[in-house]
């Protein structure tokens, strides 16, 4: 039978309320669930590298400093169900990005200088080197700073006599489907770089880089102009998200 210290007892306890020192211990031994996966995450990349994470981990792992608290997984899976890879990730304007729910502004632009990196790397890999012996790298480049470009773009790779790659320019900017280009400016400033050789480089947004006859037609008059003047057309290389097509490759040229 119960007292009535008992229920006096009972009482006291039941009214004494929890200490903020008490509920701060207790919200640390709750960390969320995400910080675990974070830990193995990047032990995982150290131990086994890179290749052993698929896209959506590694932009996870990208996304863990750019918004550090909260779960970046369903954020990495939504980009990449987005965009489709994680190259196309990094070459999404930052309007798009920011559709995507967790990418707010601030983020966006950070995924943005993470591309720019790349592409400066990319860049670095073929500057100065003697570009027909270093082919692949120079794909590479030009694919991460083109293709995922939303409009067409004329570049001009500037060659000097040992085919060591000078300048790296573009020339025109056009819409979604056409780039203006005259073969006057484009032999004019190979002579102010003192280049004895170009490449031509486009990009087709649509994805599909096979060339069109109005790019082959140019083409051709570039050569005939670049000829006269002791310049060498080496390639076009059209440049599509799903991979690119030369025009020298394919005999068009």
């Amino acid at each position: 039978m119960a007292t009535q210290g008992d229920d006096d007892e009972r009482s006291f306890f039941s009214e004494v309320p929890v200490r903020p020192a008490a509920r701060a211990k207790a919200a640390v031994d709750e960390k969320p669930h995400y910080l675990g996966h974070r830990d193995r995450l990047r032990e995982r990349f150290a131990s086994a590298g890179p290749d052993a994470l698929p896209d959506y981990e590694l932009l996870e792992l990208l996304l863990f400093r750019l918004i550090p608290r909260a779960d970046t997984k369903p954020v990495a899976k939504a980009l990449l169900a987005r965009f489709g890879t994680l190259a196309e990730v990094l070459g999404a304007p930052i309007g798009l990005l920011q559709e995507v729910k967790g990418i707010g502004p601030a983020v966006a632009l950070e995924l943005k200088v993470v591309a720019a990196t790349a592409q400066r790397m990319a860049r670095g890999e073929v500057h100065g080197r003697e570009v027909l012996a270093s082919w692949q790298q120079l794909l590479d480049y030009c694919r991460s700073a083109m293709a995922f470009e939303a409009r067409e773009q004329f570049r001009i790779l500037f060659l000097d006599k040992k085919n060591a790659l000078i300048a790296d320019e573009v020339q025109q900017t056009g819409t979604v489907d056409h780039t203006p280009v005259y073969p006057r400016e484009v032999v004019k400033r190979a002579l102010e770089l003192s280049a004895t050789a170009i490449i031509l480089v486009h990009n087709h947004p649509s994805g599909d880089p096979t060339p069109s006859r109005a790019d082959i037609e140019m083409t051709k008059e570039i050569i005939e102009a670049a000829k006269r003047l002791g310049i060498s057309v080496h390639d076009h290389i059209i440049i599509g998200r799903k991979g690119y097509a030369s025009m020298k490759g394919l005999l068009l040229i």
